[in-house]
């Protein structure tokens, strides 16, 4: 919903679905397996031609870095303006990513709000906008927790697309 949003409403050519190898932010958190978010995203955008999966932060490994991943991008898209999607809760936290300066400057962000949340406040020198979308008050922290929790898949069925909740019945990553 939050990709066809933002593509509607933007009037983007492309994007570029990219899952971190590891957040900086949850360098405590465990995840499912690479291969396996992996398959999940290349399952919830089949359909979606403008929507490409990128897995460079996950063959790089590490800790994954907004700013290796968007200057990659303005290298081999010059003449490209580059957005990215974040969620509003992640707005405030932007100075305190890696080299929160030169990625202020190099991409305008694009924001999903949550609903019967306000709308955030950017930083001095960040840029962007907030979607419309239809804001969902439930996020994708809060389907892994009631998975590992012990709820079925069916608790989460219609939050993901059909495929994926085929495939987590089959894989019980959480």
């Amino acid at each position: 919903m939050v990709a066809r949003a933002a593509l509607a409403e933007m009037a983007l050519d492309q994007i570029f679905i990219i899952p971190a190898a590891q957040s900086p932010f949850k360098q405590a958190q465990s995840l499912a397996p690479a291969a396996s978010r992996l398959e999940w995203l290349r399952l919830a955008f089949a359909d979606e031609p403008r929507c490409e999966i990128d897995a460079q932060e996950i063959e790089r490994e590490g800790v994954s870095y907004t700013i290796d991943t968007v200057r990659d991008y303005a290298a081999r898209f010059p003449e490209a303006e580059l957005f990215y999607l974040i969620g509003a809760d992640h707005v405030p936290t932007l100075p305190e990513w890696r080299e929160a300066a030169a990625l202020a400057e190099a991409v305008t962000f694009m924001v999903v709000p949550r609903a019967g949340e306000p709308a955030v406040e950017f930083p001095p020198t960040f840029r962007g906008t907030m979607l419309r979308g239809e804001p969902v008050a439930i996020s994708a922290s809060d389907l892994r927790e009631r998975l590992r929790a012990g709820e079925s898949i069916e608790a989460i069925e219609n939050f993901v697309p059909p495929a994926v909740a085929s495939a987590l019945k089959v894989k019980h990553s959480y």
